[in-house]
């Protein structure tokens, strides 16, 4: 099994599917429309010739200024053929919803829920989408990148010396 092999099942099986596909230090990267994510990632699970059977990975990041503006990434890994895949779903800041994997990998269940939780990037049909790492009471989700920092401000060379004159420091 290699790239291009992967490349062409599905090009071949979904083309309507797909966006972009590109190869980064050997690893394969495939960007998708995201009503194809489930169909996609269902037939690379269960393809006899590509078992991609392990969810390594799946996160989401925050491009505040681009459109779209969310996107989800999720590494699959072949545990018998030791080849993994990237694939990228973008969602608009407008409708930030992306298909849950949870119904072909349950533990995609505490990663969407990590993913809903920081970023706010809704995952249908999850069974239980619910904060994992913030308080139930949070508002917002502060891993985006329009989320206020906090009360601090952050010290740098340049406005240090005003940052510390309004610290309390620990006496000696």
């Amino acid at each position: 099994m290699d790239n291009q092999t992967i490349r062409d099942m599905l090009q071949a099986q979904f083309p309507q599917a797909i966006v972009d596909v590109s190869e980064r230090l050997g690893d394969l990267s495939v960007t998708l429309r995201r009503e194809h994510l489930l169909a996609v990632v269902g037939f690379l699970r269960d393809h006899p010739d590509a078992p991609y059977d392990f969810l390594e990975h799946l996160s989401g990041v925050d491009y505040l200024g681009r459109t779209p503006r969310f996107e989800v990434v999720i590494h699959l890994m072949s545990l018998r053929y030791l080849h993994r895949i990237c694939l990228k779903v973008t969602a608009p800041e407008d409708d930030p919803h992306v298909p849950s994997l949870t119904p072909l990998y349950p533990t995609a269940n505490y990663q969407e829920r990590e993913t809903w939780d920081l970023l706010g990037i809704v995952f249908d049909g999850h069974p239980s989408l619910k904060r994992i790492l913030m308080p139930d009471d949070w508002i917002g989700h502060p891993q985006r990148k329009d989320h206020p920092l906090g009360e601090e401000e952050v010290a740098f060379t340049f406005n240090q010396e005003r940052i510390y004159a309004q610290k309390p420091f620990a006496k000696e």
